[in-house]
């Protein structure tokens, strides 16, 4: 398995200027879900904001980092992994939360303050789990990643398209109101085609390596889930908010993580962790709403401070 570590992507630098407008596309819509009369409700009970968001980024990159050292994968294996960690939650975390019978409130408020947060947060935890684990420090010191670069990719990637949705949806509100849910879905389908056109063009080497890729991320997201959900019982917060909080953690921006890959490694020949955070943009949709079906025939305690979204 160590040739993983050396396998180059077949993906052009047209795929990558696609793939940073989709991912632009994706954070606009998921702006337009974000009302300030959201954030007014959750300072009723800001805890499990709180737990949410400490969730995504102090929890989920630590157990990662752990759960690395317990495997000890390939360092191209390991850096997907972490990368997926430190990237915020998803948008379609809401959709899944909804299913779940989730705070879909809590949910939708977690991922626009996590997305903001991620400018500073994934570089961060990117550069300090890859230095931290000594497989990955050397590549991560041979390719010269500066932590401010990736600050600057991920402004343009995700604050400056949330920031035009939110303007949008103030200037906007009824237009928004009727356009949220489309754009929601096309760039949902929209990113599914995109990933599985990127593996068409790599399908020899995605199926020589299919079984152990598929394993990692199972592994991982399942730990997302868990310690997502274990972490915010701990702090004794509502059931519907812990459901929210353990699919925020388990569903990755991928193509946020995908795009920072292409930027900074895409000549580095390091397939697997293309591999994996490309794999994780299917498999977390498909685990998410398994769960969420789960769920979904549980009955959860309302949430008093919740108000519905209309999706």
């Amino acid at each position: 398995m160590a040739a993983i570590d050396e396998l180059h992507i077949n993906f052009n630098q047209s795929n990558i200027t696609l793939l940073n407008f989709l991912l632009g596309f994706i954070m606009f819509g998921v702006a337009l879900n974000i009302k300030t009369d959201d954030f007014k409700t959750l300072l009723h009970n800001p805890k499990s904001l709180f737990v949410g968001l400490s969730s995504q980024f102090i929890v989920l990159p630590l157990v990662t980092f752990l759960l690395v050292c317990i495997i000890r994968p390939q360092p191209s294996i390991a850096l997907g992994m972490m990368m997926v960690a430190a990237c915020p939650g998803g948008n379609i975390s809401n959709f899944i939360s909804s299913i779940a019978k989730a705070n879909v409130v809590l949910s939708v408020s977690i991922t626009g303050i996590s997305t903001l947060l991620a400018i500073v947060m994934t570089p961060f935890n990117f550069a300090l789990y890859a230095s931290l684990y000594p497989p990955t420090h050397h590549i991560f010191r041979a390719v010269s990643v500066s932590p401010f670069e990736m600050f600057q990719s991920v402004l343009l990637l995700l604050g400056i398209p949330m920031m035009i949705g939110l303007w949008f949806s103030n200037q906007f509100p009824k237009l928004t109101q009727n356009i949220k849910k489309p754009i929601r879905i096309i760039s949902m389908l929209i990113f599914i085609g995109f990933i599985v056109i990127a593996f068409s063009a790599n399908f020899d080497i995605f199926i020589h390596y299919l079984g152990f890729i598929v394993i990692i991320v199972f592994i991982q997201d399942f730990t997302a889930l868990f310690s997502g959900y274990i972490y915010s019982m701990l702090y004794k917060v509502p059931q519907a908010d812990s459901r929210a909080i353990s699919i925020e953690a388990g569903i990755r921006n991928s193509g946020l993580g995908l795009v920072l890959i292409f930027n900074f490694f895409n000549l580095k020949h390091l397939g697997g962790m293309t591999l994996v955070v490309a794999w994780w943009g299917i498999w977390h949709i498909i685990g998410g709403l398994a769960l969420a079906s789960f769920w979904s025939r549980r009955p959860v305690k309302p949430v008093p401070y919740a108000k519905s979204i209309k999706n």
